[in-house]
């Protein structure tokens, strides 16, 4: 297990946009995910032709990143999304900061 810091790719099945009660509680989901340990941060992701979401997080280490994902699987499937795919992976801070990535190594 690594103790770097793990970046978790998630993407899957999302439903239509809806209105301001789909925003409501993806706000409120996004709270949560913020409070969430070991999170650096995460970027939100969207494909309403594709009928896709999911995000791009990076974790403190691998065991964070491994936690959070079977938490966030578990919250998914309870909300009737099947088909989640999930890659973890590293990432080089000094190259990344050379494209102008925008994380640095905590």
């Amino acid at each position: 297990m690594s103790d770097d810091p793990t970046i978790v790719v998630f993407d899957f099945p999302a439903r239509p946009p809806g209105g301001p009660e789909q925003a409501a509680a993806l706000r409120a989901l996004a709270e949560d995910i913020a409070a969430e340990p070991d999170l650096l941060w995460k970027i939100w992701t969207t494909s309403a032709e594709e009928k896709r979401a999911g995000g791009i997080y990076l974790f403190r280490s691998r065991a964070a990143a491994e936690a959070y994902h079977r938490k966030h699987a578990a919250r998914l499937a309870a909300m009737g999304i099947e088909g989640i795919e999930a890659t973890y992976r590293r990432f080089d801070a000094t190259l990344t900061a050379i494209t102008r990535g925008p994380v640095a190594p905590p």
